[in-house]
């Protein structure tokens, strides 16, 4: 096994906030299978941030 560390920001209006939820499009999970695209491993991301809103 490997960790790897990711930084990464995104724009989730079209989505059902950050936690893998079965029936609902999540960020955790599209980034999970955008990794197992690419390396063919299976991944499950741990995540630690903040979720403030932005101020326009």
């Amino acid at each position: 096994m490997r960790n790897i560390k990711l930084t990464i920001e995104y724009d989730g209006k079209d989505y059902n906030g950050w936690q893998k939820q079965p029936t609902k499009l999540n960020i955790q999970g599209t980034i999970e299978k955008a990794i197992e695209g690419v390396t063919g491993e299976i991944v499950e991301l741990n995540a630690s941030g903040r979720t403030d809103a932005r101020s326009s």
